[in-house]
């Protein structure tokens, strides 16, 4: 499946979740975007659903020959979570992380100060929350968010995307309540190859999502 853009692969992503929502399965949900890819995704979602739109800023830790390559991702001030196998695989220790850690997550609290513009974090308890990202490629940002998430007690988990990994797909089913993927391809490189259109986003893009601006 080949996406024209994120927002046509959003519009289809939340047509998926409007049928979910209209048989009662996603009661009170809130939609939270993965930025910066995902929050023009996101945005279609909320739409459909007439749902509250905010954003969860996680940043992946790539291995440090390969920062493309996900070994592991960090939300807000909670400890890394690693992928350890693929540390393994790669023979790379946690410790030597460390300074790759700081620099992502300054950027992490740089990029929330901007987005959420002294707003505070919505309120997930007893919610359906419903994390979307453009694609999910090691599912390692995704498995950070949705512990996170997690953690701040939802009544229901929903995990979203318009193209999945299978790898990484049959280790987010473990972490949410429900998963949604328009693809799942045998064949998967890189989130971008299945968009026509695969724009970086910029801070910019996610303030007009989120605000208007």
């Amino acid at each position: 499946m080949l996406f024209r853009d994120r927002r046509q692969a959003g519009q289809e992503l939340a047509e998926q979740l409007r049928i979910l929502h209209d048989k009662g399965a996603l009661p009170d949900p809130v939609v939270l975007a993965l930025p910066r890819g995902g929050v023009t995704v996101a945005r279609e979602v909320a739409r459909a659903l007439d749902a509250p739109l905010d954003v969860l800023v996680v940043r992946k830790i790539g291995a440090p020959f390969h920062e493309e390559y996900g070994v592991g991702a960090i939300v807000g001030d909670d400890p890394p979570l690693f992928d350890t196998s693929a540390l393994d695989r790669l023979g790379i220790g946690e410790d030597s992380l460390a300074p790759l850690v700081a620099r992502e997550r300054e950027e992490l609290h740089r990029r929330e100060a901007l987005y959420r513009q002294g707003r505070e974090t919505p309120e997930l308890r007893g919610r359906t929350v419903i994390v979307v990202d453009d694609g999910v490629a090691t599912g390692s940002t995704a498995r950070a968010a949705l512990r996170s998430v997690r953690g701040r007690e939802p009544e229901h988990v929903v995990m979203a995307a318009p193209v999945c990994a299978p790898e990484a797909a049959h280790m987010l089913e473990e972490e949410a309540d429900d998963v949604v993927f328009l693809d799942r391809p045998r064949s998967f490189m890189a989130v971008g190859e299945w968009y026509q259109n695969f724009d970086q986003l910029t801070d910019d893009d996610v303030l007009t999502a989120l605000h208007g601006r």
